[in-house]
């Protein structure tokens, strides 16, 4: 008597993220470096009056940040702000390398001014959530160290004013931003000799289960997808990729005011600028996120940007509505 077995199937696609993350259907992940799906600047200016290095914030997992200083600053001058900033793509891709990222930190550096920390963190599914919140205590934990040590990193200890740190971040650095405040104002995240002053999200990536009205755009007549459509198609992809496992759009890391969030009324925030372009599929989820805010007591700046959508600076850096975006950023930081 004979017997014949059949191979097992190949592991098949369950999930391709812009053709950048693919999550294998036996739990593997295959990554690409290229980001040709996405718009992504060709040339990076050079003329900015800006240096910029990388440094190692934790040696175990390799992770890196690039530190940004204005070159013609001296210190008769003054020490600089601290902006702490974590980049968008949502927990699945990007890093501060791409051109795009790095012309905005050249821009937000040189035209602030201010010390500009742009920092990496481990992306999902490889590394769930919340993971990128743990790199990011890290980067926190690191900067306490910086402002601590008689031996500072050089351009830190020359420029950098430590009772001036700014944490700031698009769209899931956004996200990053708002639980990175919570922790300091918690006291479950130190600074010690460093200071929180301030906290700014750019179009900060939040979710739920329940629809905001602009996160439901009815279809265009002829039936097909609209940008907005395929915007959150895309956002829902990335929480299901970067979420705990099994977990939904009302888990505390997409939705902070969900069933399970922690109470906020007496976190102490520190004042708070909030950037809701008008074109972004997420504004009324922002806009509700800044209202809740406000209703607690907390000093919110919601800066509402017209004929924008998600991701703007990013998107274009360099652009008109860049600049006036920084201009904001600057009137923030610099507001005593």
């Amino acid at each position: 008597m004979s017997s014949s077995s059949s191979s097992p199937a190949p592991p098949h696609v369950v999930e391709d993220c812009l053709g950048i993350v693919q999550l294998l259907s036996d739990g593997t992940v295959t990554r690409s470096g290229d980001y040709s799906s996405i718009s992504l600047m060709r040339d990076v200016p050079i003329d900015l009056p800006v240096q910029w290095k990388d440094v190692v914030y934790d040696a175990g997992r390799g992770l890196r940040l690039r530190m940004y200083a204005p070159a013609n600053h001296g210190g008769e001058e003054g020490k600089l702000p601290v902006l702490v900033y974590f980049h968008g793509g949502g927990f699945c891709i990007a890093s501060f390398e791409l051109p795009n990222f790095h012309a905005g930190a050249l821009r937000l550096a040189g035209e602030l001014p201010a010390v500009v920390l742009s920092a990496d963190y481990r992306l999902a599914p490889e590394h769930r959530l919340p993971a990128a919140y743990e790199d990011a205590v890290a980067v926190f934990s690191w900067l306490r160290g910086q402002a601590a040590a008689a031996a500072a990193d050089p351009w830190l200890a020359a420029s950098a004013d430590f009772e001036r740190v700014f944490v700031c971040g698009d769209s899931c650095g956004g996200n990053i931003a708002h639980h990175l405040t919570v922790g300091c104002g918690s006291g479950d995240i130190a600074l010690d000799a460093a200071r929180l002053s301030g906290c700014v999200m750019l179009w900060p990536y939040f979710g739920g289960e329940e629809r905001m009205p602009s996160e439901a755009p009815p279809p265009p007549p002829e039936g097909d997808a609209s940008p907005s459509a395929m915007a959150i198609t895309l956002f829902d992809q990335m929480w299901r990729l970067a979420l705990p496992a099994g977990a939904t759009r009302d888990h505390p890391a997409a939705h902070p005011f969900g069933p399970e969030g922690p109470p906020l009324a007496g976190v102490a925030f520190p004042p708070v600028l909030i950037v809701d372009p008008e074109l972004d599929v997420l504004s009324d989820r922002v806009a509700d996120y800044a209202a809740r805010l406000e209703a607690m007591g907390k000093r919110v700046e919601l800066g509402k940007f017209e004929g924008q959508g998600h991701g703007c600076f990013v998107l274009d850096p360099m652009s008109e509505a860049s600049g006036e975006l920084v201009r904001v950023v600057r009137r923030f930081v610099h507001a005593g």
